[in-house]
């Protein structure tokens, strides 16, 4: 007797599980009726709100996919999609701290960022480069000798600045933003003479300016950024999910259209790099 009261005593003292522990992320869906999609507010033409306010780009357009597939997998009538808006700083915790179920935008996936969440298939693949005004044209690292170039806290780009700034021997200053909006206002206000980001997201910057001639984007290069959407570490069947979608629009070259929608400003064709990320990544089912 005396053992089973120590256990129904130290049943008593332990803590219970949340609700939300208990569940997989594919439970949790199921039993709210809802997924979360956390995305950036501010980097076109991966995720951005367009001039109504709703989010939109080509990693949205991927997600809104992802929930379709959820719920055809539970078998339910109808999803909810809530959209979160996260930065920079808070993306990871938001994950982490279950306030979100897919993190949406142009998130670089990296062996270090796998400790903390786990990442999809690729999804894109872009580089860090330089935006300048033209006035004052910024085309390589080394023209940034004695001034100052912005870029967002937090970002794989602050590390690959400064590897690329140290190698080039270039003296600059490196102003932390809290976000692509601000860092680029930092630009078109001369705060600074540059503004790094990836690629692709600053020709998005400059594309959906008020003033796109005003703008210039190098056309270099000076990291490699492998995009792809994180979920939750250890959730298997949820990220299945998500890859089984990701894998099936590059068999199927349905993510030609959804490429050219949103990069065809850019220029007519798929670059190699990315196709050969589609590529690599359509793993057969």
């Amino acid at each position: 007797m005396r053992i089973f009261a120590a256990i129904a005593a130290l049943i008593l003292i332990t803590p219970s599980l949340s609700a939300a522990e208990q569940l997989s992320t594919l439970g949790q869906i199921k039993q709210t009726g809802k997924i979360r999609i956390g995305y950036r507010q501010s980097e076109p033409p991966m995720s951005f709100r367009d001039n109504d306010g709703n989010p939109v780009g080509y990693s949205i357009d991927l997600c809104t996919r992802i929930a379709t597939a959820v719920k055809a997998k539970l078998g339910m009538a109808d999803l909810a999609v809530d959209y979160i808006p996260i930065n920079s700083q808070n993306r990871f915790a938001a994950l982490v701290e279950n306030k979100i179920d897919i993190l949406c935008g142009s998130t670089t996936k990296t062996l270090s960022r796998s400790e903390l969440v786990d990442f999809t298939q690729l999804t894109f693949a872009t580089g860090a480069s330089l935006m300048s005004l033209q006035e004052t044209p910024v085309n390589t690292l080394t023209d940034l000798q004695g001034k100052k170039v912005a870029v967002v806290r937090d970002t794989t780009t602050v590390e690959a600045l400064k590897s690329a700034l140290k190698e080039t021997l270039t003296d600059a200053e490196i102003v932390l933003a809290d976000s692509a909006a601000q860092g680029f206002n930092m630009l078109r206000e001369g705060e600074v003479a540059a503004y790094s980001s990836d690629q692709v997201v600053l020709i998005g910057l400059l594309l959906t300016s008020e003033n796109p001639k005003r703008y210039g984007v190098s056309e270099k290069v000076f990291s490699f950024e492998p995009f792809a959407l994180a979920v939750r570490r250890n959730d298997a069947d949820f990220r299945l999910v998500a890859d089984r979608v990701l894998s099936q629009l590059y068999r199927s070259g349905q993510i030609v259209p959804i490429f050219r929608k949103w990069f065809a400003r850019f220029g007519d064709n798929i670059p190699s790099a990315i196709a050969a990320a589609y590529q690599i990544n359509a793993t057969p089912d």
